[in-house]
């Protein structure tokens, strides 16, 4: 447990349900565009390796309790954000923004909302009108925050010249009308625009990690971005970038966690990624650790941080109910 009066506290989805039901992005459907079977006991084994890996860091984990009609609760990452998330603050300084996911993932938000407010956060919508899927395209990185969107697209077959002879469009998570007021939210950070163009990196934390004690350092994938995005983070970030392989980028290295307490900073990486990058991380003063979620990225496309809520670190007496550390 961290040394300070305060514990860093994440969200997680009890994957008791989890499986494939909308399909809605390239990971969850095979070539035929039919969608891929979990091996759900597997997939249990997997997170709560995770959720034990955490714990063992001093990370308090808030369960989201499962429902079989929402299987995408396993990805709390796209829950919303909260407003300063690495300050040392009472809740009630900071707010929660609700995210507005897409329609097969909607009916998350009543449970997220249902267990933070429990927990004593202070809660807040985004404008309806946006489609906006929280943390895992909005968040801090050194002294800016990144934005990461894509078009929106009503998900459907579309003929192809190919075999076979269709192909489905998925589209992006965040629409970047939503900019105004994220910055507005932001400021006095500046806000960098990143566009992803590679749909099988559906949302910036799966081609963008800030990493490190001020999440100064930054993992990314080149092909995932468009060019003058990488151009402008090339010229900020400096020799803090690294350039991701194609073979990690697709083992979803950037999806990782980053965790820094007690002036100890750690990575939580999926398993598989190069020895090269986790050298890299070690030659920053960074430990790397990586945790095998493999079922979750390879049947639902997520992987450690789309497992993730980050909600900062909260006050050690700051009782979050029974919910915490609750699944066995």
């Amino acid at each position: 447990m961290s040394e300070s009066r305060y514990q860093r506290s994440v969200l997680m989805g009890d994957p008791a349900h989890f499986s494939v039901q909308g399909g809605a992005n390239p990971h969850t459907r095979n070539r035929w565009g039919r969608r891929r079977s979990v091996d759900r006991t597997k997939a249990i084994a997997q997170w709560q390796r995770l959720r034990d890996t955490l714990r063992d860091l001093g990370v308090r984990v808030l369960v989201v309790p499962p429902d079989a009609a929402q299987p995408g609760l396993v990805y709390p990452a796209n829950a919303g954000f909260q407003t300063e998330v690495d300050s040392e603050l009472p809740l009630s300084e900071k707010i929660f923004y609700l995210a507005n996911l897409l329609p097969t993932r909607a009916g998350e938000k009543s449970h997220y909302r249902r267990v933070l407010e429990a927990a004593g956060f202070r809660l807040a919508e985004i404008d309806p009108k946006y489609r906006m899927e929280g943390e895992a395209d909005f968040f801090p990185a050194g002294d800016h925050y990144l934005l990461t969107f894509g078009g929106i697209e009503k998900q459907r077959f579309v003929p192809a010249f190919a075999w076979p002879p269709w192909k489905r469009v998925y589209g992006f998570r965040t629409d970047v009308g939503v900019a105004p007021f994220l910055e507005d939210l932001a400021a006095p950070h500046p806000v960098l625009h990143v566009k992803l163009i590679l749909e099988a990196h559906y949302h910036g934390d799966t081609a963008l990690c800030a990493f490190g004690p001020r999440r100064e350092f930054l993992l990314a994938y080149r092909e995932s971005i468009e060019p003058e995005a990488w151009n402008q983070l090339e010229t900020i970030f400096g020799d803090r970038l690294i350039a991701l392989s194609m073979a990690d980028a697709e083992r979803y290295a950037a999806n990782s966690f980053t965790l820094s307490q007690d002036g100890v900073s750690h990575l939580i990486l999926p398993g598989g990624v190069s020895e090269t990058l986790l050298d890299q991380i070690r030659e920053r003063d960074v430990t790397p650790i990586t945790v095998d979620v493999s079922e979750f990225l390879k049947k639902g496309g997520g992987s450690v941080k789309c497992m993730i809520g980050d909600l900062g670190p909260v006050a050690v007496d700051h009782d979050l109910g029974t919910l915490a550390n609750s699944v066995g």
